[in-house]
């Protein structure tokens, strides 16, 4: 029952966990945004079957003075069927505590993550958008 993340900027979490006829914390399944938005369904497939994740991040954006200026939003779409749907962040992931925004440069890396399951990443595509 593998549990990973994919980390926006390092900083922003989208849940990737094994939620095929698991239950779990809501905040915590597939496709979540950790601790901040559950996902409108359970689009997981079994065990063993390659997951895929569409993701589109819109980064936060910070004022010269290094207060908010606008959240970050992300879009899911999990194994074809949308699960998040343009959700604002309220700041980065945090495993104890409530989120709240830092300053941080405009570009920053992807970053994926395991808790010591057999996970496997492939296919990956980034892509700006302007």
């Amino acid at each position: 029952r593998g549990n990973s993340g994919v980390f926006l900027m390092s900083r922003y979490e989208v849940q990737v966990l094994d939620s095929y006829d698991n239950e779990t914390y809501y905040n915590g399944q597939a496709g979540s945004i950790y601790k901040q938005h559950i996902p409108l369904v359970n689009a997981s497939k079994p065990p063993g079957k390659w997951q895929v994740y569409d993701i589109f991040f819109t980064a936060p954006k910070f004022n010269d003075d290094k207060t908010l200026k606008s959240p970050a939003y992300i879009t899911v779409i999990h194994n074809g069927i949308l699960i998040q749907n343009h959700v604002e962040l309220k700041g980065p992931t945090r495993f104890i505590g409530q989120p709240s925004y830092e300053f941080h440069v405009d570009k920053m890396p992807l970053m994926l993550q395991d808790h010591s399951n057999p996970v496997s990443f492939r296919n990956i595509w980034i892509r700006e958008l302007k």
